[in-house]
């Protein structure tokens, strides 16, 4: 089995929770703290060792192929005023080795569909998958350098996991199996936003995948499933009978910036780590308080 060096990004939703930001900005180009989603993403795909990164795009998604070119403009006015570590900041958004390709679905058919769009480039390797709205912070290794290591060991396909509530399971992928280790499940079925009730477990997948090429067989198969999108997931459901599949529970803190509160969530915790602003962040936070009405009011001085 060949290593893992691609990596997958589905980049070409609505983002239809986040308007009117997310109108004319993908929600992907949404900042926590002073860098985009999407970079925290690729970032994390550079770390475990990926060299060409993969992005499904749709309509209104330039700006995501301008923020990882070149912006020689911007570079030299930085240069002519001697902002030297700003323009090192700039020019260090992805290493040279790095190669982006950007791919258009034409329509939005879904995360499979998005998945069967990147065949051309992927080929016959193994390949990672990255929800770029799936913000994982972490103190040790990255969740995809965990991943990809995993899969140098077992040589097969990966889904990155996490618990959930029982009441949320209706929201994720959600699935079945043994666990053959702690943290680690031999997957045995899989089902798309079950109802709580039929759910066969509280493990939920989220944003991080690593795939065989044997998926894109099954996804060309596939046909709508739930909210009438070529459905990642069901795809999976048809792998399982042919491949082995594990689950993996990261080490990490995953954050949901697809919604509005994981998202506020993650700029709090960003923030409260960012080297240079964490600590008068910090003490801004503390001199707030929440009143009984919920309302940020500012603490009082003592005396």
């Amino acid at each position: 089995m060949k290593a893992i060096k691609k990596a997958v990004f589905p980049v070409a939703g609505m983002g239809t929770r986040f308007l009117p930001a997310t109108k004319a900005n993908p929600k992907e180009m949404l900042p926590v703290v002073d860098k985009p989603l999407i970079q925290y993403a690729a970032e994390e795909a550079v770390a475990a060792g990926i060299d060409t990164l993969i992005f499904v795009t749709g309509r209104n998604k330039r700006s995501i192929e301008d923020h990882f070119d070149t912006a020689y403009e911007l570079e030299r006015e930085l240069e002519a005023k001697n902002k030297t570590e700003m323009l090192e900041v700039l020019r260090s958004i992805l290493p040279s080795h790095v190669n982006c390709v950007f791919i258009r679905q034409s329509e939005a058919l879904g995360l499979g569909h998005a998945v069967l769009c990147a065949r051309p480039v992927v080929n016959d390797e193994p390949f990672a998958v990255i929800l770029a709205d799936d913000l994982i912070n972490f103190s040790g290794k990255p969740c995809l350098k965990q991943m990809v290591e995993l899969f140098d060991f077992q040589h097969c396909s990966i889904l990155g996991t996490e618990p959930v509530p029982k009441s949320d399971v209706s929201s994720y992928g959600i699935v079945d199996g043994v666990e053959v280790k702690k943290g680690l499940m031999e997957v045995s079925g899989i089902v798309e936003k079950p109802a709580v009730d039929k759910a066969p477990s509280n493990v939920a997948v989220v944003g991080r995948y690593i795939l065989t090429p044997k998926i894109f067989d099954l996804l060309e198969n596939t046909q709508r499933g739930a909210g009438n999108e070529i459905q990642l997931t069901d795809a999976i459901a048809e792998l399982l009978k042919e491949q082995r599949v594990l689950s993996y529970n990261f080490e990490g803190r995953r954050f949901d910036c697809g919604s509005k509160l994981g998202y506020l969530k993650a700029q709090v915790e960003f923030a409260l780590e960012h080297k240079e602003v964490g600590e008068d962040f910090r003490a801004f936070l503390q001199t707030l308080d929440i009143s009984a009405e919920d309302k940020v009011v500012p603490m009082k001085k003592p005396g």
